[in-house]
């Protein structure tokens, strides 16, 4: 309808409806270039806070392992602080 109109009316109104055209357009490719970069910061945030998670749960079974029973029947102690401390080992002696 409007390119009909456009045709037969002359070309004011054909170089209006290109300029208004090429500005939605140029509105559309920012705003899918802003939408892009806001995605990508969002991955790239979540890729950092999966590779924190996974380090601190490497740091956890590595301190899994070394608060283990020991064989020889001896228990491990550490001092917290004041009248605290935190016995490991003492239950699997039983």
């Amino acid at each position: 309808m409007v390119r009909e109109f456009a045709t037969r009316h002359g070309s004011a109104l054909r170089s209006l409806a290109m300029l208004v055209g090429l500005l939605a357009t140029i509105a559309a490719v920012v705003v899918g270039a802003v939408l892009a970069v806001v995605f990508a910061a969002t991955v790239a945030v979540i890729a950092v806070m999966a590779s924190a998670l996974l380090g601190f749960a490497g740091l956890a079974l590595r301190a899994r392992r070394t608060a283990r029973a020991r064989a020889d029947g001896v228990i491990e102690a550490r001092h917290l602080g004041g009248h605290h401390w935190v016995a490991y080992g003492w239950s699997e002696n039983r």
